[in-house]
Parts: C-alpha cells; sequence; structure tokens
C-alpha cells in the first residue's frame, strides 16, 4: 500500500482566503502571465494563419488578466479598510510605470514580447508591493 502525501493547497491561504506566503502570491501570478501568453500566442497564430493580421502583433499586455483576477481576489479577501485601497493604488502606480519601462526597453521586439514582458513586470512588481505593502499597512492602521 502506497500512502498518499497530503500536501498544502496551492497557494497557501489564511481562514479568510488571503494568500499567506509572498512566493505563492508570485509564483501564482507569473503562472497566470505565462498561461495568457500561451493563450495569445495560440490566438495570434490562428489569426495570422487565416489572414487576419502577422504573426506577433497581438497585445502582449493582455497576458495580465489572469493575475488581475488573483490580484482582485486578494483585495476582496482583506477587510475593507484604507490599507487594502492605499496598497493597491501603490502596487498598481508601481506595477504599470515598472511594466512600461519594461515595455520601452524591449520597444524594438514585437508587440506580443514587449507587452508579454510588460505583463510579467507588472505582476511581479505589483505582486511584491501589494504583499508587503498590505501587511505593513493593516500592521499600522488596526
Amino acid at each position: 500500500m502506497t500512502e498518499r502525501s497530503e500536501r498544502a493547497p496551492f497557494p497557501r491561504r489564511d481562514d479568510e482566503g488571503r494568500i499567506v506566503v509572498l512566493a505563492d502570491l508570485l509564483g501564482v501570478a507569473l503562472v497566470g502571465v505565462v498561461v495568457g501568453l500561451v493563450a495569445l500566442l495560440v490566438i495570434d497564430l490562428g489569426a495570422s494563419l487565416i489572414g487576419l493580421g502577422e504573426f506577433g502583433r497581438a497585445s502582449g499586455w493582455l497576458a495580465v488578466v489572469l493575475p488581475a483576477w488573483i490580484f482582485v481576489e486578494e483585495f476582496r479577501a482583506w477587510r475593507f479598510g484604507p490599507a487594502r485601497v492605499a496598497a493597491a493604488l501603490v502596487a498598481a502606480a508601481v506595477g504599470i510605470a515598472a511594466g512600461l519601462l519594461a515595455a520601452g526597453l524591449a520597444a524594438s521586439t514585437p508587440p506580443l514580447v514587449s507587452g508579454g514582458l510588460a505583463a510579467a513586470v507588472f505582476a511581479m512588481a505589483y505582486a511584491l508591493v501589494w504583499f508587503v505593502g498590505v501587511r505593513w499597512l493593516a500592521g499600522r492602521t488596526n
């Protein structure tokens, strides 16, 4: 008989539904970007094969949809208060600025590549600032 190992669910969450480990949030966000990019690649390839455009011209920024969904769920898991609003606003500002900088540095590449890089940078920056910021602010406002 083999025993099935009990694994902690991924991502690990507390009783209120908040992700409790930064690495889990970063991992889930990065997986979301990769899944989004793969979906965009398939759609863009299909569109280019039937003559609806040139391959690589889709906006890679669309890969941020799944991480944004995760961030909305994280926002909802924190109880109402100024900490979550402030952390979300600062994280969004930092994430967007970092993503735009990454897209600008990769401007010579096709939009799918530069946007995908920007989406990944945005997701990582947002996750890091949100995770640290909301906990720090919640501790200071309670």
